[in-house]
């Protein structure tokens, strides 16, 4: 519904995922526009069709292999990105790059990519580090997808919950008709309902 503008705009998961740096790659643009949003494979009768660049695609297959030396870290990435954002990933897709990520073990460079990215981030890709290991029936961690959902969850009353200290009641912005009655000597803020109840406060009886 409205596509990737769709997507930044409604979904704080997405926001995330799409400037997640260990996601990001500098790239040619005609070889990541023509490698569009197709799967990964093997294409041994595909000839290469974008000069120096050692890139496959098989428009008709909606296909593409990309060159030996970024094999696993494109593996890896894909590992990462699943199981951080609570994504599917296909059985043959799975498969793949799996054996890739075999055949082409984390370089050098990839380690120093890896730290380097950590360092800004916060966290790393445990793929590249071997913390985590993907494997048929992987189970997704979805470290991402909390992340992401704890700001909003707290932001929801824009740290307007007002909690009054002599009653220790609550009122919301909305539908408590008591939010904006409370003098100012008796306010206490709060961030979220969650904090003015952890705080031994109860919401306002005549709240809709």
């Amino acid at each position: 519904n409205g596509g990737r503008r769709n997507c930044v705009s409604d979904d704080p998961v997405f926001r995330v995922m799409e400037a997640d740096m260990h996601n990001l790659t500098p790239t040619v643009g005609e070889v990541n526009g023509d490698r569009s949003n197709y799967r990964f494979s093997v294409l041994p009768g595909t000839g290469r069709q974008h000069g120096a660049c050692d890139v496959k695609v098989d428009f008709s297959q909606r296909a593409v292999e990309p060159r030996d030396s970024v094999k696993g870290q494109i593996a890896r990435v894909y590992f990462y990105v699943h199981d951080r954002y609570d994504l599917t990933m296909s059985r043959a897709q799975q498969q793949l790059f799996m054996a890739w990520h075999r055949q082409f073990p984390v370089s050098v460079w990839e380690q120093e990519r890896e730290r380097r990215i950590a360092a800004v981030m916060g966290h790393g890709n445990p793929f590249v580090t071997g913390e985590r290991q993907w494997s048929s029936g992987h189970r997704n961690s979805a470290d991402g997808v909390v992340t992401a959902l704890k700001p909003v969850q707290a932001d929801a009353y824009s740290g307007a919950v007002r909690g009054n200290r002599n009653s220790k009641v609550y009122h919301l912005p909305r539908g408590c008709p008591g939010f904006d009655q409370i003098a100012d000597h008796n306010r206490v803020p709060f961030p979220s309902p969650a904090a003015a109840s952890a705080a031994g406060y109860r919401q306002a009886g005549n709240c809709r």
